[in-house]
């Protein structure tokens, strides 16, 4: 018995220095990684757009650090994140997402009130977005 214990330990150390016992999903598809830059995207665009409304920016870079830290826990290396982040078609998805999210949230695209009183709601139930602003 001990030595089908040790003979496990072995292989699975083997097997993980190698890469063959786990194989790293793509960055895209690790739900909080992208989630997290999502909602930093809609709380930007939320800020850039109301005039009434800013960032929490110290808030933002260590939201952002956060992210980085969790890709690199998960295996990732800086050059993967990177890769990932300057991606022009993961940019265009986690704008894709954005956009329906705010306008799922009535926000009417280029209405600059519409923006306003979706950061203010945000705001008012200290969402993930709403934890990025501050109303003015």
């Amino acid at each position: 018995m001990r030595m089908i214990m040790i003979a496990g330990l072995v292989a699975t150390t083997l097997m993980s220095s190698t890469g063959v016992a786990q194989a790293k999903r793509p960055l895209e598809e690790v739900a909080s990684i992208t989630d997290g830059l999502l909602w930093i995207g809609i709380a930007d665009e939320i800020r850039k757009t109301c005039p009434s409304i800013s960032a929490r920016m110290l808030r933002a870079y260590n939201r952002i650090s956060g992210i980085q830290s969790e890709a690199k826990s998960l295996g990732y290396s800086k050059a993967e994140i990177d890769t990932f982040r300057k991606s022009d078609t993961n940019k265009a998805e986690l704008r894709r997402r954005g956009e329906i999210y705010l306008q799922a949230n009535g926000v009417t695209l280029g209405d600059t009130e519409t923006y306003c009183t979706l950061g203010r709601a945000e705001i008012a139930k200290s969402s993930q977005i709403g934890t990025l602003l501050r109303a003015n």
